[in-house]
């Protein structure tokens, strides 16, 4: 089973929210190669949740993918921060997916922790200048984080 890390300001949604929602709309991911990778997940997939632009980034918990994807709707909204003017309801190059709540950390594993682990050294997160919002994980590195919680 493919795993992967998706990442989201906990103020838009948080491991929390998804986990009171217990299913929410993960949208918004407006880079070609995140989004490549968001057509490519499978209902039953795990992702870990991870916090970002916040006090303290890092994997809050897992959920896992609920459906295919599917046009994101956010594109063709004008009032949404996600908004693309180039795109139409014929030619929507965006993709969203849903999502569900599996569990909640009792800590947020810190970037820093992860950026220690000598297993997790091909893990895009940890390298330097990148920026992706969702990446794969290897299993290797799915379990050297399960281990940190």
């Amino acid at each position: 089973m493919p795993y992967w890390l998706m990442k989201s300001e906990p103020d838009e949604l948080s491991i929390h929210n998804l986990q009171r929602l217990e299913q929410a709309r993960w949208d918004g991911v407006r880079n070609y190669q995140a989004r490549n990778f968001v057509r490519s997940m499978q209902p039953g997939d795990l992702f870990f949740f991870y916090h970002s632009s916040c006090p303290e980034p890092g994997i809050a918990g897992i959920g896992r993918i609920t459906s295919a994807h599917y046009p994101d709707p956010t594109a063709l909204e004008p009032g949404s921060h996600y908004f693309d003017a180039k795109a139409s309801e014929d030619k929507n190059p965006w993709s969203a997916i849903d999502v569900g709540f599996v569990e909640a950390f009792k800590r947020v594993i810190p970037l820093a922790t992860l950026k220690a682990q000598s297993a997790l050294i091909a893990l895009p997160l940890v390298q330097k200048g990148t920026r992706l919002s969702v990446m794969p994980v290897a299993e290797e590195e799915w379990a050297a984080i399960l281990a940190l919680r």
